[in-house]
């Protein structure tokens, strides 16, 4: 994920005497988006996307003003299956990664719904199609002093997030209904910051 202001609307609420904005970077080795579907009622598939990088900023004066934008390379993708992996990924039947090889998100507002939640809506582009999404979030671990290298000393936050896509909506509708259309997203997120 390239970028994520986002959740910075959430930690306007966690903590009063931040100031100016403050960049965060994110963590690959500790920031994954996990998706889930059903498979014709039988089982439920998993995949993962980590090892990304991004930002946040986080304005805790006016934490409206806050915003995300992340960017994923979707042949980061892992199905936990070689055959699978050429199939989804490679062979084009449903991913394009030569004509859009990243998944992205914009933020478009932000609303507080709790000392440590927010509900952020935004774009979500996949395949060349962008549709409107909505993150459930949630601000999991804030902190002035990051314990362990190789941020040792640094401020971090951990957020995490939901949300539930179709994938007709992104031209990847194949097998539906047999293979659910509706997928689960689960984002996890360290970020640091490294200024």
């Amino acid at each position: 994920m390239k970028s994520t202001r986002v959740v910075m609307a959430i930690i306007a609420t966690a903590t009063s005497a931040l100031g100016a904005p403050a960049t965060y970077t994110m963590d690959p080795s500790h920031s994954q988006v996990a998706f889930s579907y059903q498979h014709g009622g039988f089982s439920t598939t998993y995949w993962i996307l980590s090892g990304f990088e991004g930002q946040i900023v986080f304005d805790a004066d006016s934490p409206a003003d806050s915003s995300v934008a992340t960017s994923i390379e979707v042949d980061k993708l892992q199905t936990g299956w070689p055959e699978r992996y050429e199939q989804v990924v490679k062979s084009g039947v449903f991913f394009d990664i030569q004509a859009y090889p990243t998944i992205s998100f914009q933020s478009t507002g932000i609303e507080v719904t709790g000392a440590k939640t927010a509900l952020i809506a935004g774009e979500l582009s996949i395949n060349g199609v962008t549709r409107q999404v909505v993150l459930d979030a949630v601000l999991d671990g804030m902190t002035d002093q990051y314990p362990v290298p190789p941020f040792s000393g640094k401020p971090a936050i951990g957020v995490s997030a939901t949300a539930t896509v179709l994938r007709s909506d992104y031209d990847l509708g194949l097998f539906a209904p047999f293979v659910s259309d509706e997928v689960e997203v689960e984002i996890s997120i360290e970020a640091m910051q490294l200024q």
